[in-house]
């Protein structure tokens, strides 16, 4: 069977397959999307989600993390802590994604959609063009796909409708997200911001 990568290296498409990352209770653990398994800080899970903190050794830019997945809105809700020096403006960067999970295990596929939520201030949706080059060449079906935009849609739609106010969006979907602050040993406070593009 031909992988997605194969796919795209065939058509020399300037686009990686879907990323791939798996989020391993029992083990404390997350897989990112090279392969590379990293221990988590914390997870936590709640009736409309989990939560998860971990730090980013060896990361140049970023510090750590704090994320929720959120199944229904099928949204990846991050907020970054980054090294002194590289801080953006930026408060969350939301993922559109498929999750999957059981008692031990999630699972998100990301589907190139992409948020900026600059809080109170404005909402910008992102990597539309890989989108598109990933729906041209097949890496994404065309039901994913569909499901995909119309999420990235509801969420740029109704984050707008709430004054650029997430947690006020994500209340009025019976969400309520809590952060810690404190996602890894020695975290840097400061702004959050957009992960750098690998």
């Amino acid at each position: 069977m031909t992988t997605q990568r194969e796919i795209a290296e065939r058509l020399g498409l300037p686009v990686h397959p879907p990323k791939t990352e798996v989020f391993d209770l029992a083990a404390g653990t997350n897989t990112d999307p090279k392969g590379h398994v990293r221990t988590v800080s914390r997870f936590r899970r709640e009736p409309f989600g989990l939560y998860l903190a971990r730090p980013l050794p060896g990361q140049p830019k970023i510090a750590a993390l704090e994320s929720w997945l959120l199944p229904s809105l099928g949204l990846r809700v991050t907020r970054w802590y980054w090294r002194p020096g590289h801080e953006r403006d930026l408060d969350f960067y939301l993922d559109v994604v498929d999750i999957e999970s059981s008692d031990t295990q999630w699972r998100t596929v990301d589907h190139y959609l992409d948020l900026e939520v600059r809080q109170d201030r404005d909402v910008e949706l992102l990597d539309v063009d890989e989108f598109v080059l990933a729906v041209q060449s097949g890496l994404l079906e065309p039901d994913t796909a569909e499901r995909a935009m119309r999420r990235a849609c509801a969420a740029l739609e109704g984050i707008t409708r709430c004054g650029y106010d997430l947690p006020k969006w994500l209340r009025s979907n019976d969400i309520e997200l809590s952060w810690t602050g404190e996602p890894a040993q020695d975290p840097v406070p400061g702004p959050r911001s957009l992960p750098p593009t690998e």
